[in-house]
């Protein structure tokens, strides 16, 4: 299912669905990615690439298939919505921290994945490291998992190794 609000415009829709393994969080869409309409465009982005690596979709899916994710137990979001660009270019008034909680509590998924420590960083309010599980509150079933960002920007603070620990805990 993916999700629609009447209410506001969003840039991309959400992916979402009940008890999903998996929901990939960002801060918010990217230049490109809303530009042609899918999410982690980037021709440099190794999101797609990385998710078939790690074993969450079983061959590497093109952007334009973000919302075949639940197919594999997947889902997407960002903290905001309403806007895209860099991390750089969104203000903290662009967040809209209440809406994710509520929906992370109302589809409860297994766990939510933030590609990147400035998304981590904008929900937890606290600098957080790699890894996971880690939770919190306002999420309650859900775990986190703080990665690596994707985007070719983070290039120099890649490590796949938390990827990989994101797919096992997830695949258990």
């Amino acid at each position: 299912m993916i999700m629609k609000s009447s209410e506001i415009t969003t840039v991309l829709p959400d992916v979402l669905q009940p008890r999903l393994r998996v929901v990939f969080c960002g801060t918010a869409v990217g230049a490109v990615s809303a530009r042609v309409g899918a999410y982690y465009a980037g021709h440099a982005n190794q999101f797609w690439k990385v998710l078939f690596r790690i074993g969450l979709t079983p061959r590497r899916l093109d952007p334009y298939e973000f919302w075949t994710l639940p197919t594999y137990g997947l889902g997407l979001t960002d903290l905001v919505k309403t806007r895209s660009g860099s991390d750089k270019a969104i203000s903290s008034s662009d967040f809209d921290i209440l809406g994710f909680c509520s929906k992370i509590n109302r589809f409860s998924p297994k766990v939510v994945a933030f590609n990147g420590k400035a998304s981590a960083r904008a929900f937890l309010d606290y600098a957080a490291g790699y890894g996971g599980p880690k939770r919190d509150s306002r999420i309650r079933e859900t775990v986190i998992f703080v990665l690596p960002s994707t985007s070719a920007a983070a290039g120099r603070f890649w490590e796949e190794s938390y990827w990989r620990e994101l797919a096992d805990f997830a695949n258990r």
